[in-house]
């Protein structure tokens, strides 16, 4: 964890839903640890690599051999499976005020996930949390984190210098997506610091937002 407080400034932030707006853990939890069971898999391996990537990614990393189309059905399956879970999804602690502060100061921000609409939507919702006007979803890109595609094109949405955003995110697999597009990263909870991120926190409420007169954010953390 970031020891001393630190301060971030930024122009637009962008950020991840699992694990770092929303804690959905318990059901990825049950839904990937059934589908290892269902192929004979590690539940603990699969676990390892599942967070923060589109779930067609997960299963290239973890069945080589499988066709990209079995894989893309697959994918589609666990979707509609995690998208009618919504038991146990609840906010990360802190992140309801972090969020109100961003909207109320009108101050630029994306949602960059790994889900789908419909996954991302009910799980904001379950959640209880705003869900961004500025977003990057499954739908929108060609490649999951941890290549960069997604946040190059939140700060793109946003009309941002990538090196002017600052990312926050919860999974290795997001962490380097953020580092590869050039982006300073929070990392955010306890998956996130044996993966290099900028900072690191155990939730949102060590982040206090702040609006800049020059239109810059400054992020309090710690």
């Amino acid at each position: 964890m970031t020891a001393t407080p630190t301060v971030l400034s930024a122009r637009a932030l962008l950020l991840d839903m699992d694990g770092t707006l929303v804690n959905s853990d318990a059901v990825v939890e049950r839904i990937w640890r059934r589908w290892a069971v269902e192929h004979g898999l590690d539940a603990d391996e699969v676990m390892r690599v599942a967070h923060g990537r589109q779930g067609h990614a997960t299963m290239a990393v973890l069945l080589p051999e499988r066709p990209t189309a079995e894989n893309l059905a697959d994918n589609a399956r666990m979707l509609a499976a995690e998208t009618a879970d919504m038991d146990g999804v609840v906010p990360v602690p802190g992140a309801a005020g972090f969020l109100e502060a961003l909207i109320s100061g009108g101050l630029p921000h994306a949602l960059v996930t790994s889900a789908d609409v419909p996954l991302s939507t009910g799980r904001m919702a379950a959640a209880g949390l705003p869900y961004p006007a500025v977003r990057v979803t499954a739908e929108n890109v060609g490649a999951s984190k941890p290549d960069p595609e997604g946040f190059l094109k939140g700060a793109a949405e946003l009309g941002v210098d990538p090196a002017d955003c600052v990312v926050f995110e919860d999974s290795g697999a997001g962490i380097s997506a953020g580092l590869a597009a050039g982006m300073r990263v929070v990392g955010v909870g306890p998956r996130a610091g044996a993966h290099g991120p900028t900072v690191h926190v155990a939730d949102l409420t060590a982040v206090r937002v702040e609006a800049a007169v020059d239109g810059e954010i400054l992020l309090h953390i710690g």
